[in-house]
């Protein structure tokens, strides 16, 4: 989805009350080479970033200058802006069909069980 967006970096916004998600923004710090400016959207400026309360609590979103994208296309989006090419194959590869719609299901089923996961409290449901 592309919308305008006043901020001009690659920023990653998420559910800062849900511990699996910050456990997940965690793991993308101290793994990725570039991870994103990670935000929860609890503290965001959402308009200013062209995002409604209800868009931010549905899924995570990777905003770019450019665009938005949320739900598995953020983590699509946030591999293939990595600097190695090792991450942005994986990460065109989750954009392709039949891998985008297994990773659009994983998403879903992983948005719903969050809580249940490990990280994940009751504060995940949602």
């Amino acid at each position: 989805m592309s919308k305008g967006t006043v901020k001009q970096q690659i920023v990653l916004i998420f559910d800062g009350d849900c511990s699996f998600c910050s456990s997940c923004v965690d793991w993308v710090e101290e793994n990725l080479p570039s991870p994103p400016q990670a935000v929860p959207f609890q503290h965001a400026d959402l308009e200013g970033y062209g995002l409604s309360l209800e868009e931010a609590r549905s899924q995570v979103w990777l905003l770019t200058p450019a665009e938005h994208f949320g739900g598995a296309a953020a983590v699509s989006a946030l591999l293939r802006s990595q600097p190695g090419a090792s991450y942005r194959f994986l990460g065109w590869l989750l954009q392709a069909p039949p891998l985008s719609w297994l990773a659009d299901g994983v998403y879903w089923v992983v948005s719903k069980l969050r809580h249940v996961l490990p990280g994940g409290t009751p504060a995940c449901r949602r």
